[in-house]
């Protein structure tokens, strides 16, 4: 298999609303050998089910491992103050070592938007979400920073401290093929997390097709990852058959998805305690 990263993108409702749970699944997961433990970023759900806030648990989840990269995939950006998100996200990436992903998209749900008077319009919410990555990053940077667009403004303000990740916190921007805008928007910064639009799972071909398309768009000089993910085999020797083709297309990382979706608790504890896809 071609070199590769393996993390766990893990639900935050329902069952796995307990805090306690995600940080035991954590644990377990860096005993395991996985690279990066990340878990989704919802204010709600489609259906009324409980819930937790993606940072407390992070705070937990960083003060108990120690190598293990991790984050929220994704923040929609948006639905956020983009000034205190950049506060949360350094204090994170002090607390975890360093070891913080920062994952950005526009959200998925419009009832997170429309339910609480917040703007609902995909297009005005690109523009809100190219807005807040450059007031965060800029924020990010330790120098005096003024900020002026159509939805946010920065009057000369100087955050301290800066990140210890340099020359930032690692950006990751997710987007639903075949829409272009975030594909371009991906390119600009340090990584990409694409799915479909129409909701159907992402395939290699259109991973080749994605990456062909960002290439033009890419600045080069700089390490940028390419994240995908689905489920695999609960045997991990079976696994690289369904992630091989994606390492081979392009993919740096693989995310694991560890839901209600896939099983019972038991049986996802039971996946996340068998490792990564092997042979590594």
């Amino acid at each position: 298999m071609l070199e590769m990263k393996f993390g766990l993108d893990v639900a935050t409702v329902k069952e796995y609303h307990d805090p306690g749970v995600l940080v035991s699944l954590a644990t377990s997961a860096e005993r395991a050998g996985w690279d990066g433990f990340f878990i989704w970023d919802t204010l709600l759900y489609p259906t009324p089910a409980p819930a937790l806030d993606p940072l407390v648990a992070l705070s937990a989840i960083a003060v108990r491992t120690s190598r293990i990269k991790l984050g929220a995939m994704v923040t929609p950006l948006p639905r956020r103050r983009p000034w205190k998100l950049a506060r949360e996200m350094v204090t994170l990436d002090h607390l975890s070592g360093g070891r913080l992903v920062f994952g950005a998209g526009l959200g998925w749900l419009g009832e997170e938007f429309s339910g609480f008077g917040e703007e609902e319009n995909p297009v005005t919410r690109g523009r809100k979400l190219d807005e807040a990555l450059e007031v965060i990053t800029g924020l990010w940077s330790g120098e005096s920073f003024s900020f002026r667009g159509d939805h946010y403004m920065v009057d000369d303000i100087q955050m301290l401290p800066g990140p210890l990740q340099k020359p930032r916190i690692p950006v990751w921007v997710a987007g639903g093929w075949p829409h272009r805008n975030p594909f371009r928007r991906a390119a600009r910064w340090d990584g990409v997390y694409p799915g479909r639009s129409d909701g159907s799972a992402l395939q290699p071909g259109d991973l080749r097709e994605i990456m062909a398309f960002m290439k033009p768009y890419m600045a080069g000089g700089h390490h940028f990852d390419v994240v995908v993910g689905g489920p695999t085999p609960p045997d991990p020797a079976r696994g690289s058959g369904v992630v091989e083709p994606f390492a081979i297309s392009g993919a740096t990382w693989w995310l694991e998805a560890i839901s209600f979706e896939r099983g019972s608790l038991d049986e996802m504890i039971d996946r996340v305690k068998a490792g990564p896809p092997s042979p590594r």
